[in-house]
């Protein structure tokens, strides 16, 4: 077990915990509870998780905030538990970095399905490689960085990283929404579209794009996308 991915959990109804650690735990994961955001923030400094399961409701913090910090600066993929179901709280999740969103009462079986997911499109990520140079930029992934020219250094989120990364593998080559669902996970539908739309006019502006004829990631209307740089990885 002490390989197994680590799972944290951040949710102030001890039932709700209880019920996902012990579904993961019987699936093989490690996890580790939280009822608060201060609790799991300090524990971050010595930990950390693989996959982070967030509910939005909690005590002491924001939890959209909290989910778009853990974006900027955490590795780890962020799945919300929420009990709120309207669709723009789902896009407002998404479009501060979260990777997925679960509505609450949920199965503990479709969270481990969920988790499986994103741990499986982290492993199809995780190259060797992890520097990217194109058109001027370097992206470090494992820093979740890119770095310009003159050495201005611009953040990027991990639900960011893994659209750029796609882009950066496949240039020149048109990538379908089909694709990136395929590639990405998630559940296909307007949540997903509306992701994806938000995360790459997120990569174009922190590129420095002109929203209205980018250089970059050119949209196809009606076929997807492509990335028109050449890019060499080390």
């Amino acid at each position: 077990m002490t390989d197994a991915p680590m799972i944290a959990i951040l949710d102030d109804e001890p039932q709700i915990r209880m019920l996902l650690s012990e579904a993961l735990e019987e699936a093989g994961f490690r996890t580790a509870c939280f009822g608060r955001a201060t609790e799991f923030e300090a524990a971050l400094k010595s930990m950390s998780p693989d996959v982070c399961l967030v509910d939005l409701g909690l005590p002491d913090r924001d939890g959209l905030a909290l989910v778009h910090r853990l974006a900027l600066e955490s590795g780890a993929s962020i799945i919300i538990i929420s009990g709120r179901a309207q669709v723009q709280d789902r896009v407002t999740g998404l479009e501060l970095g979260a990777d997925d969103y679960i509505i609450k009462p949920f199965d503990p079986s479709e969270v481990v399905a969920r988790v499986r997911v994103r741990l499986r499109a982290g492993r199809d990520t995780g190259r060797a490689a992890n520097i990217a140079r194109f058109a001027g930029w370097v992206a470090e992934f494992d820093r979740y960085m890119l770095r310009a020219e003159d050495g201005r250094e611009v953040a990027f989120s991990h639900a960011e990283g893994e659209v750029l990364r796609l882009f950066l593998e496949a240039p020149k080559r048109l990538i379908s929404r089909a694709q990136m669902q395929e590639q990405l996970g998630g559940a296909a539908g307007e949540s997903f579209d509306r992701a994806m739309d938000v995360r790459i006019s997120r990569l174009r502006t922190k590129l420095g794009e002109d929203p209205k004829n980018p250089r970059l990631i050119k949209t196809i209307y009606g076929a997807g996308y492509i990335f028109l740089g050449d890019v060499s990885w080390e």
